[in-house]
């Protein structure tokens, strides 16, 4: 197990407000600390001046719905209370959802209001070379071990 900041910058994100924001459904994706919709609550007119946070990162609710974690395929503009994660090293984007799923894990240590503000970094996390095998393989792989495994019960039901 490995400290969150070994393996990923931790970043306080844009920290804009959507009712200041002009909608555009064709924009760019704005993240808030919402559980649902993979964090996106809109989209936004690009900001002159105001990069979006790059693809690939993962972002983490710091409040709200503290420690909802996504991973973001698209550029983004980012709420308040939202924490940005930039991998240090080249993961696959299946090492990344399996590190969401930990972090999601994680959301017991902030009940009662409390944020994961200044302790994000400190969350022990299992270190790259402890993911479990499964979590890169893909959906068919999975499906043909599930079918040879009920293939194996179903001969030895019938024998």
């Amino acid at each position: 197990m490995i400290k969150v900041s070994e393996l990923f910058d931790v970043r306080y994100g844009v920290n804009l407000e959507l009712n200041a924001l002009q909608l555009d459904s064709n924009g760019v994706n704005f993240v808030s600390r919402t559980a649902k919709n993979n964090g996106v609550s809109a989209r936004v007119t690009a900001m002159p001046g105001i990069t979006p946070i790059a693809a690939g990162t993962i972002s983490v609710a710091g409040g709200g719905s503290v420690m909802e974690s996504f991973l973001q395929t698209e550029p983004y503009y980012s709420g308040r209370d939202l924490y940005y994660l930039t991998a240090r090293v080249p993961m696959s984007d299946q090492q990344k959802l399996f590190y969401c799923t930990c972090l999601r894990a994680n959301k017991y240590r902030y009940n009662y209001g409390r944020q994961a503000n200044r302790t994000l970094k400190d969350i022990f996390v299992p270190a790259l070379e402890e993911i479990p095998h499964w979590v890169e393989e893909t959906m068919e792989q999975l499906v043909d071990e599930m079918q040879s495994i009920l293939a194996g019960v179903a001969s030895k039901v019938r024998s």
